[in-house]
């Protein structure tokens, strides 16, 4: 078991971001969140299969984390291999990164992308990506755009690629 990730915000609460692979009694936490956020009724297995198999794989993907906020869960993010995207070429990818309503704008996502960056290092990999619509989020916290991507399904998504090395965000 590794230790649970402690994310001081100001001196106003206590929060921590937990790798569902370190911490495999937040399984069933992590699959019903990570459903309720990002799953159609489609798409409910692909959470709870991959975040299920996530703790026992030798592989240094996938990994799934949670932010609670004394015991409440209030955002996720995930490290994978590919993200439904063409560009299986790049690897690895942040997905399903959230935070609740009540906690944004206190730049928690940043620090969940920090710890991403910092395991995709840890794994080897000077780089990660994502998919995205948004625009100016990520560019704040140090991706670039790099193109456009395209999903089974036929929708196109925003690339962005950010160096590990450079771990220091601005906002």
């Amino acid at each position: 078991m590794g230790q649970l990730y402690f994310v001081p915000l100001m001196g106003e609460s206590h929060m921590q971001i937990i790798s569902v692979r370190e911490h495999p009694e937040y399984k069933e936490k992590a699959i019903k969140y990570f459903q309720c956020k990002w799953a159609n009724e489609n798409s409910m297995k692909v959470y709870e299969d991959c975040i299920t198999h996530s703790i026992t794989t030798d592989s240094p993907f996938p990994i799934w984390y949670l932010m609670e906020d004394y015991g409440e869960i209030i955002g996720c993010a995930g490290l994978i291999s590919n993200d439904f995207i063409s560009r299986m070429d790049l690897w690895p990818w942040i997905c399903a990164l959230y935070i609740e309503n009540s906690y944004r704008g206190r730049s928690l996502g940043k620090e969940l992308l920090l710890r991403a960056k910092a395991d995709a290092e840890k794994a080897g990999f000077n780089k990660v990506f994502l998919c995205t619509d948004h625009i100016g989020y990520y560019e704040k916290y140090g991706f670039t755009y790099i193109g456009d991507g395209y999903h089974p399904w036929g929708s196109i998504s925003r690339i962005y690629e950010s160096n590990n090395q450079n771990n220091h965000f601005s906002g």
